[in-house]
């Protein structure tokens, strides 16, 4: 195949990938600012993410794929429909970091804008995005990474007999796949793998300029090439390569006193603010009478004999969500794990952050369903022959910990490089030890970012055990699939074409997610909010 084709379809699907990422975060914050001024909508809005982070896209791809398809037609529907699944991999992580940020803006920032009349969009716009900034750009490349996940399954997908595509680099490695051209599959991968690093090195300058530019007191400095500033007679200049230090409003204000500060003079626009609570209010409400409906539509569809059946097989189901929900936790402590030691080791060692970050983040953003393939002819044989009883949940737990662990991991390394400058001094002083850093500053001092880290790993590892759980034909005529697991029930129903036990299964799973989202979420957020902003100890001091 033209290698100009394969590096157009590259382009066609990270550009795909960056454009929804942008929607992602503009609808994330207007969502997020409104959940922290409502308890009620927060409530339904955190319970609504969790559980739509936590179901896979596999378990509703049918029903999702035949709304757009019959209801738009044409290419159209096909593009929504593909760029629905992208989304749908991408957006919740976003939207629970910025909903995390929104939360822990130090109340001390709240009170000056309070003091200096910002209204609704005024606080919107000069405290809450730019606070939230440092936690987007930790969640961008997770996100990223995610969507990489399932291109294959969002470029080229079937409903019942017929198959639907879209151009990108996903559709060009299935097509082949099918016909056996593993040189262009090769072709395809190394292209895709130069965009993935170029991506992932924008990425990781983009992350280390927000903490710089919008972190408070951090020991990042902005990097700017040479300037020199009049002020009338007198000259303020800075040499390349020395750090820049950042005063607030209140310590400048004297020192320049002909220049005005516009922020300062803002005042409350009573209109713009009600237009911007309710047309929040409006959007939330017009979502959930659409869910509302769609559910209702699902339930008067299914026959009493059906209910039935979907009882009568609920506590299997349920014994399968509890081995699931161990394997997750499984996947994340290990993820907590490695986070913690290479986490802390890459953000405390600047060079070594240099070279690694992006080969790591590299490793992370390529799809693992591309190349585990691979990895299975390469190890399966050794693990049948050495520990055949437990082959199929080492190899799931595998692919479920590469395909996640790196949410909590860049979350952990963008809360550690965020943490202000005179902690650090702190534990210098006190020549704190590794786990002493750990136990009383580093883990309190980053919990906002480590909730959103570990709740969206425990979220999105059910992603990797979809895939994992019942993988048929993976390598030749082998396959891959473990004795008991929810996902395995979903995956198989949905190929047999029993898309009614598979949808009651996902219910099951989205009541259990939605108390899991309110009880576990929410509180750890309140908690972080109360106690754990680190922030508020510069002001304190």
């Amino acid at each position: 195949m033209d290698l100009s084709v394969i590096a157009l379809a590259a382009l066609a699907t990270i550009g795909r990938v960056l454009a929804l990422i942008v929607l992602s975060i503009v609808v994330g914050w207007m969502l997020g600012y409104l959940a922290i001024k409502s308890r009620r909508f927060e409530n339904i809005y955190i319970a609504i993410v969790n559980i739509l982070e936590s179901i896979p896209v596999l378990a509703f791809l049918p029903i999702v794929l035949l709304a757009f398809i019959s209801g738009l037609g044409g290419s159209l529907g096909v593009e929504v429909a593909a760029d629905f699944l992208v989304f749908d991999a991408i957006v919740w992580n976003i939207w629970i970091g910025i909903y995390q940020a929104f939360k822990t803006v130090p109340g001390h920032m709240l009170e000056v804008a309070d003091n200096y009349n910002l209204g609704v969009w005024g606080k919107f716009r000069n405290v809450y995005i730019p606070f939230s900034i440092p936690r987007v750009s930790s969640d961008i490349f997770p996100s990223f990474a995610d969507a990489l996940f399932y291109v294959m399954v969002s470029e080229v997908f079937a409903v019942g007999v017929t198959t639907f595509h879209v151009f990108g680099i996903g559709s060009l490695i299935v097509q082949a796949t099918a016909q056996t051209d593993i040189n262009t599959v090769l072709e395809c991968l190394a292209v895709l793998a130069i965009g993935v690093v170029g991506i992932t090195i924008w990425f990781n300058n983009l992350s280390h300029s927000a903490i710089a530019k919008y972190g408070v007191n951090t020991a990042e400095e902005i990097k700017r090439p040479h300037w020199r500033l009049r002020l009338g007679r007198w000259q303020v200049g800075r040499r390349p390569g020395l750090p820049v230090y950042r005063y607030s409003l209140r310590q400048l204000r004297p020192a320049l006193p002909g220049f005005h500060f516009t922020i300062l003079h803002r005042r409350n626009n009573p209109r713009l603010d009600n237009a911007v609570k309710y047309s929040g209010i409006a959007l939330a409400g017009a979502i959930g009478l659409i869910i509302a409906y769609k559910s209702v539509m699902l339930l008067l569809a299914v026959t009493p004999a059906q209910w039935n059946s979907y009882f009568d097989q609920t506590p299997a189901i349920l014994y399968g969500m509890g081995v699931d929900y161990l394997r997750v936790f499984i996947v994340t402590g290990i993820s907590f794990v490695v986070a913690m030691f290479l986490g802390y080791f890459l953000a405390v060692h600047h060079r070594a952050g240099i070279i690694s970050l992006p080969v790591i983040q590299s490793l992370s953003a390529f799809p693992a369903p591309a190349y585990f393939p691979l990895v299975f002819a390469a190890i399966a044989p050794f693990l049948m022959h050495a520990i055949p009883a437990a082959t199929a949940e080492l190899l799931v737990l595998f692919l479920c910990f590469v395909s996640t662990f790196y949410y909590v991991f860049f979350g952990f390394w963008v809360g550690v490089k965020s943490i202000p400058t005179e902690f650090w001094e702190i534990m210098q002083n006190y020549n704190m030890g590794f786990f002493a850093k750990m136990r009383r500053i580093i883990i309190p001092a980053i919990l906002p970012y480590l909730v959103t880290g570990l709740s969206s790993t425990i979220n999105s590892a059910w992603g990797g055990l979809a895939v994992g759980e019942y993988w048929p034909h993976i390598h030749g005529n082998q396959s891959l699939q473990v004795n008991t697991g929810m996902m395995k029930i979903i995956s198989l129903n949905l190929a047999s074409g029993d898309t009614g036990l598979a949808a009651w299964t996902s219910l099951l799973f989205a009541i259990v997610v939605g108390v899991y989202s309110i009880v576990f979420t929410r509180n750890l957020m309140d908690l972080a909010r109360k106690k754990y902003v680190i922030e508020e100890g510069i002001y304190q001091a």
